[in-house]
Order: C-alpha cells, then structure tokens, then sequence
C-alpha cells in the first residue's frame, strides 16, 4: 500500500515512516520536502494530495502545539496553536477523505497528559478537540474509510534532545507501532493512548 506520512522528518514521523516502510511504500512529506505539506496552509495539502495520487492511507505525525501560559499568553498565540495542530489535522483529514480509495485510512497524532501540566490548556484543548472530531467524524464516514488517534505521552527521544527525565517517556518505536496497528487493522473511531 502507499502511504502518505507526513512528518516524517520528525522523530515520531521518522520511526512511524520506517515502521510502516517494512511493509509497504512510504511518501514522507514535510515543509521542507517535495513536495512541501504545511498543516497551516490549505494550498499545500491540496496540492500534496496531486502530486502522490494512489494513496490508500494517510499518517499524520506533523503537528505540534507550544506550552503557553495560560493568563500571558494573548489571544493570536492560542488561535495560531489550534490552526496548527487542530485545524491543520481536520483540513489535512477531510481532503485525504476525498481522495483515498474505499476503505482507506487516516491516523492523526493528539497526546495525552498523565496529570495537568503548566502551560499545557492549550495543548489538552487541542487533545480533546482531535479526540471529539475522531470519535464523531469517524461514524460519518462513507466507504468504509476510516479515522483514528494516537495520543501518545512524552516521546523518549524528546525528552533526551530536551535534557529532561526519561522516566516517564515512550520510545518512538514503540509509539511507532500503534501507527501501524490503525493502517493496517480495522480499527476505526479510536482513540489509542500510546
């Protein structure tokens, strides 16, 4: 199957690349791939989706949101955080719908905080929106396509290129695979806490 991943110049995007690349044909796209994909501008993912035609799933590893501080952060800041991670995800979601092939798939990433986290309202406002778009979008779907999350806690490897504690981190690769169980499998209107 071909396989777009975007994202996956990043660390989770690259293990899930190469999980997935075992196994089937793989297009890794980023902003500074060709083509280019930004979840922030439309243009881009329409134009992705033209130049990789024949893709029977589609793997979203590209989005990320900031820590914000909830009472100094100003409106622009949290708005630019959903279009992003949020908004960019949908749009990214709703055009590989129209163009995958029945019973086609797509994986978008959220996360999970185990406890509250300083500066983390915008990122669980985000989590619970993809969580609510994919538990109701999913039930909307025609042809048997299919839509599904992973939310993964802390990645391993960011926490060591942060020089924080690894204790409570998740290696990508294993993260990697949750990936795979959704493009492969059946699931469809699942949230996966990885």
């Amino acid at each position: 199957m071909r396989i777009v991943v975007v994202g996956a110049n990043g660390t989770l995007g690259a293990a899930v690349a190469a999980d997935l690349g075992a196994e089937h044909e793989v297009v890794g796209v980023s902003r500074r791939t060709e083509p280019g994909v930004d979840l922030e501008d439309p243009a881009s993912l329409d134009a992705l989706f033209r130049a990789v035609p024949g893709a029977g799933a589609v793997v979203c590893c590209a989005a990320s949101g900031p820590l914000l501080d909830l009472m100094g952060a100003g409106d622009a800041e949290f708005a630019a955080g959903l279009r992003g991670k949020l908004l960019g995800q949908v749009a990214l979601a709703r055009r590989a719908f129209a163009e995958l092939p029945d019973g086609g798939s797509v994986t978008l990433t959220g996360g999970t905080f185990a406890e509250p986290l300083p500066g983390g309202s915008l990122g669980a406002l985000v989590n619970a929106g993809l969580e609510g778009f994919v538990t109701n979008a999913a039930a909307e779907l025609p042809r048997g396509l299919r839509l599904n999350l992973i939310a993964p806690g802390w990645i391993r490897e960011s926490l060591v290129a942060a020089g924080l504690d690894t204790a409570g981190g998740t290696p990508a690769a294993d993260v990697a695979r949750h990936f795979r169980s959704c493009v492969e499998g059946d699931h469809n209107g699942r949230v996966i806490r990885a």
